[in-house]
């Protein structure tokens, strides 16, 4: 079985009052979830101050991104092991904000996929498609793409440790959501690619997550789809109820 995950991507919002705030009203609404591992992932600065607030909590903390060297002269970037001192356990990787507006390739992915498991870290992979590339029909040959790139030279026991999230660009921000079974078509062409790469167990046991402007009323939909097995959130899960009402999709 393929435990869900639900993870709530913060992006440049939060001070860390504001933080604090959101993470203290959400504890409440999820701690009777069962069955679903439950991510959150704030900005650098406030990541010590949510993981106190999370401490006694099921909540487990995420960093949205990490360089590929554990140190050096790089400044502005934070190591794996630095998030792990912070408390972080994940980390988001190769979001499409990261490849669109700062100039990441599968290359440097495939780096911080590396050094984000050597830390002891678990990745969240993010590959996908934009709407020109859709339209275009190119949709498995990017998938296959971003895949092989960013987990190149990746024995296959690593990919315990690593959660694939499927965001369509296109879908991201925008309001609009790929269906039910345009998100299955993609996750099971995904979980085809892994068996490929690896094997078809590798592919059954990986978690691979949909991601684009999930919201409460759509969940349960994505859900019942064999092949998803969580959401990557966002602009939903910068208010404890409509991210709580995801988490709690079961009930």
């Amino acid at each position: 079985m393929r435990k869900p995950v639900i993870a709530g991507n913060w992006k440049l919002y939060k001070t860390t009052d504001e933080a604090v705030a959101l993470i203290n009203g959400l504890i409440p609404l999820v701690k009777k979830a069962k069955g679903v591992e439950i991510v959150v992932a704030p900005v650098f600065t406030v990541l010590g101050k949510v993981k106190s607030a999370i401490s006694d909590s099921p909540i487990k903390l995420a960093a949205q991104n990490c360089f590929w060297e554990e140190e050096g002269a790089f400044t502005g970037e934070v190591a794996p092991k630095m998030l792990v001192d912070a408390g972080c356990s994940h980390v988001i990787i190769g979001h499409s904000e990261r490849r669109q507006y700062f100039a990441e390739t599968d290359g440097t992915v495939n780096r911080k996929i590396k050094a984000a498991l050597k830390a002891g870290m678990t990745g969240i992979f993010c590959i996908g498609e934009t709407l020109a590339e859709r339209d275009a029909g190119k949709t498995w040959e990017v998938l296959d793409r971003q895949l092989t790139g960013g987990l190149a030279e990746i024995p296959a026991k690593s990919l315990e440790a690593l959660i694939v999230a499927y965001e369509p660009v296109w879908a991201i921000g925008t309001g609009k959501t790929a269906t039910d079974d345009q998100a299955q078509e993609a996750h099971a062409f995904i979980r085809g690619a892994l068996a490929k790469l690896y094997s078809r167990q590798v592919a059954e046991t990986t978690r691979i997550l949909y991601g684009g402007s999930v919201k409460p009323e759509n969940i349960k939909g994505l859900m019942a789809m064999a092949d998803i097995d969580g959401a990557l959130v966002g602009g939903a899960s910068l208010k404890a109820d409509s991210f709580a009402a995801i988490v709690n999709y079961q009930e």
